[in-house]
């Protein structure tokens, strides 16, 4: 457990026994290779944004909320803030009509690995379609990555992901429809702060 994570003395808490599954996709060697462009619905816009700790702490809960994301209602500001101003860290927002849909989070610290860090609709958009064309933009942002430093300009090698079994029942099956190959699965316990406020389903109560 990471240990901004930990309970303080005392502190009441909800345990929650949840099943990870961690997949990755090779991603394309050619930059050509990635797939069309993705076509979202009229006055749709996508498109990546350096967010400010309150912002994106208002996006990441109000997405996840209902699928028990709760590491990062817990990290630090200031360690937010760090995160948040990493380089290899890209958020991207997607709105429909200047309103907020949805957004990913790929983060490329451990290069030539992506990890898709984050992934997610605002409860009011699940169901129209949104997810899985979000879910490809995501990938092509992956595959489109490219690194600098010194030598010949590398690209992305490979895309990770996990999920579990708190987040949408399609997530998973999502993930495998796109592409994701399933590398391992963990059984993890989560001893969720309840001053966060989260409703806890009875089938993940341990």
């Amino acid at each position: 457990m990471l240990d901004y994570a930990r309970l303080a003395p005392g502190e009441a808490a909800d345990r929650v026994v949840v099943t990870v599954t961690f997949l990755q996709m090779k991603l394309p060697e050619s930059p050509a290779a990635p797939g069309l462009p993705v076509v979202f619905p009229e006055g749709a816009q996508l498109e990546r944004r350096q967010l400010s700790v309150a912002a994106y702490r208002q996006i990441y809960d109000e997405v996840g909320a209902p699928w028990l994301w709760w590491l990062r209602r817990v990290m630090p500001d200031e360690m937010l803030a760090q995160h948040l101003a990493n380089p290899a860290v890209a958020t991207h927002l997607l709105s429909m009509e200047g309103k907020l849909a949805g957004f990913f989070e790929l983060e490329s610290s451990n290069w030539p690995d992506v990890n898709l860090n984050y992934f997610g609709l605002m409860p009011d958009m699940i169901g129209k379609g949104l997810g899985t064309k979000l879910l490809r933009a995501a990938i092509q942002a992956a595959a489109s990555m490219q690194d600098h430093r010194a030598g010949p300009v590398r690209r992305a090698r490979r895309l990770t992901v996990n999920t579990c079994t708190a987040d949408h029942p399609r997530a998973l099956p999502n993930y495998i429809s796109a592409g994701f190959s399933e590398m391992r699965r963990a059984r993890e316990i989560w001893d969720i702060p309840r001053r966060l406020g989260f409703r806890i389903p009875d089938r993940l109560r341990a």
